[in-house]
């Protein structure tokens, strides 16, 4: 491989980094949940989601000035689309908490937000291992494994919202914490969407 090849690859590295970051952060932010502190906790999330923009953005300009790129050029600005959009989709999650004003958290969101930790490390070791993805012999399993995840992270968001329906006596509460659930079942959406992509990739080109 050439040797600036290696700049796509180190980008995604750096960028799903970033995506497990703010993954990790909105654990954080859960676990020790503070409705007057949502501005501080958005602000810092909003520097996490920048940097991200910032990885996307030099991604784009080096597609736009390479002549020839170790895979396709479309592939790459997907995948880096694609990056960007987990990392968009857990900022929003959280600005959620701030529309809503929501005051006490949800035991399942936390558990779902953990998962989305999980899944975002699991990227992080497909992208660790994509450069060398014609001999390597772990980032097949590791989309399986990424799958797995994202159906568990399915199975939580029926069981949180079937027990919300149940048990919720406020309607605002109800479609607010509906909303926060869509919110998470998207991230792991996206995070799945990533392997796919490089699932597809690695088809493409071997």
């Amino acid at each position: 491989m050439a040797k600036g090849d290696k700049f796509y690859f180190e980008n995604f590295v750096a960028s799903v980094e970033i995506a497990k970051k703010a993954a990790n952060y909105l654990v954080e932010c859960l676990e020790n949940y503070d409705a007057d502190k949502i501005d501080e906790m958005l602000a810092k999330m909003h520097e996490i989601e920048h940097s991200a923009d910032v990885k996307k953005h030099e991604m784009n300009g080096a597609l736009a000035k390479a002549f020839v790129t170790p895979i396709d050029r479309e592939d790459l600005d997907m995948l880096s689309h694609q990056l960007d959009d987990v990392v968009d989709l857990i900022e929003e999650v959280l600005q959620k908490f701030y529309v809503y004003d929501v005051k006490k958290i949800d035991a399942s969101a936390i558990e779902f937000a953990k998962n989305i930790v999980r899944a975002c490390e699991i990227l992080c070791e497909i992208m660790g291992e994509f450069e060398n993805f014609k001999k390597s012999k772990n980032i097949h399993s590791l989309i399986v494994k990424l799958n797995d995840v994202e159906e568990e992270c399915d199975k939580l968001y029926l069981s949180s919202t079937r027990a919300l329906t149940k048990n919720s006596t406020d309607v605002l509460e109800t479609v607010s914490w509906l909303k926060i659930y869509e919110g998470l079942e998207e991230c792991s959406d996206a995070c799945e969407h990533v392997s796919e992509c490089v699932g597809s990739v690695i088809m493409k080109n071997t």
